[in-house]
Formats: C-alpha cells, structure tokens, sequence
C-alpha cells in the first residue's frame, strides 16, 4: 500500500517539462529538471555545504523589495484586497542554484486559515529579464461531477516569447502537486490552441542525498532551462517565424 506524501514536508520533483507549439508551424520541445515543494516561510534547512545548491531568495519574486518571499506574496494579494489571514502557502519553483535561478512559472497554492484554497497565484519570467503575476481565484475552479476540476482561465498580459503577441487567454489546470506532479497550461488564441506546456513529475523526499543526486544529474538546471529555452528560440526564428516587437518594460512587471 502506498504511503501517502507528507504535504507539510519540502520536497523535490523530478520532472518533465515539454511545450508543443502548434500554429503556425509545429514544433515541440522537451527537457528534464527538478523543483522544489515547499512553505516559502518554511524554507528547508540544509547542511552548509548544500547551501549552494538551494536558495530561495525574495529578490527572486513579486516586486523583490520585501524581506521573505510570502511577505511578497502577502503585499501582492493585499494590493488586490485577497489576505490568507495567515494560512499556509504552497510553493512550486526553482531553487537559486550556484547563486542562478531562471524561473519560468512559479506557482504558489494560498490556503486561508480554515484550509481551504483561496487562489492560486502564477508567477512568469521571461528572459529578458521581466515578471508578472495572474491572480487566478479558486471560485474560478468549478467543479464537474462534483469533483475540483483546479482548471482556470485568464487572459494573456505578459510577453514571454518572442514569436507569439501579447494576446489569447490561458487555460491552467494546476492541481497542488501529491505523489505525482501533473500540471497543464494551453494557450488559445483567435485561430484556436496554440501552445500547450506540461510539466509531469515524480515525488521525492528533500534529502541531502536527493538533493546531491538530482543536482548530479541536472547541473546548473536553471541555468539549462534558459539556455535551452534561447537556443530553441534560434531554432524557430531560424525556421523563418515571424519575430512580435517586445513591449518596452521591465520588473517588476508584477506590481502592475
């Protein structure tokens, strides 16, 4: 019989990330990494000599200007008149590794006191160096047969890549990861689906021999995650996709 995860405990994902573009001409994608699960105000204690490996810096999300990742958090939800009342925080991202970090999607899972999911809050890096957040409220979910079906819908406002505009809306279907990590983002636009990104993962326990096997196997991961995401870029421009002007803006795209 399977045991069944303890969700108060940090833990890593051993996971696959594949986007698949399909319009206007398709082309797929696919690369292995890890992330980290965790209470970003219950960061994990590691021996000093693993430090390096995992660091989980508040410049690294929201405006960057507050002391601890969740009171970013707390100053981005208070803007939009959401507060936890001090309930508990669930957060999917990449660790600063060797003092890099590239975080693509982070997603924070924000419970209020009672337990219950208020919203789910996704935060996007591009690579030019900017972020923004979706709020995306958990009365959005609905529910089908009776059961969540953790899917929400939002509009796209953030330029992440270079070959599609600022336009569409997103369908997310982010379920608070378990066992098994099984996250799907579409992007539909006028001329129907155009992206739809994966990320299926495994469950491991945040051990330092966890820890040292996965670094072991993906060395420098973020610093991967954004070479390859720029080296598949030359490889569809390259392919002749036409190139959308980037909007002339920066961090904290967030605080917008």
């Amino acid at each position: 019989m399977n045991a069944v995860p303890d969700t108060t405990a940090p833990a890593l994902y051993s996971c696959v990330i594949a986007h698949v573009r399909t319009t206007p001409r398709r082309y797929a994608l696919r690369h292995r990494t890890y992330l980290w699960f965790l209470e970003p105000d219950r960061p994990p204690r590691l021996p000093r000599l693993l430090r390096p490996l995992a660091r989980f810096d508040p410049r690294d999300h929201f405006t960057g200007d507050q002391p601890s990742i969740r009171a970013g958090l707390d100053a981005f939800l208070a803007e939009r008149d959401v507060h936890l009342d001090g309930g508990r925080v669930l957060m999917l991202t990449h660790a600063r590794v060797l003092g890099y970090v590239f975080n693509p999607l982070t997603l924070f899972w924000c419970h209020g006191p009672d337990g219950e999911l208020r919203c789910v809050v996704a935060e996007v890096h591009n690579t030019y160096g900017g972020r923004h957040c979706y709020l995306l409220p958990a009365d959005g979910t609905g529910t089908a047969d009776g059961l969540r079906r953790e899917a929400y819908r939002t509009d796209k406002e953030f330029y992440v890549s270079p070959f599609l505009p600022v336009d569409g809306r997103y369908r997310m279907r982010l379920p608070s990861p378990g066992t098994r990590l099984d996250l799907t983002v579409h992007l539909d636009r006028e001329e129907g689906r155009t992206l739809t990104a994966t990320v299926r993962g495994t469950r491991r326990e945040a051990t330092a021999r966890t820890l040292l096997r996965l670094a072991a196997r993906h060395p420098w991961s973020t610093l991967t995650v954004s070479a390859a995401i720029r080296a598949h870029g030359i490889r569809l421009y390259l392919r002749g996709l036409p190139v959308h002007p980037r909007p002339d803006h920066r961090i904290p795209e967030n605080a917008a």
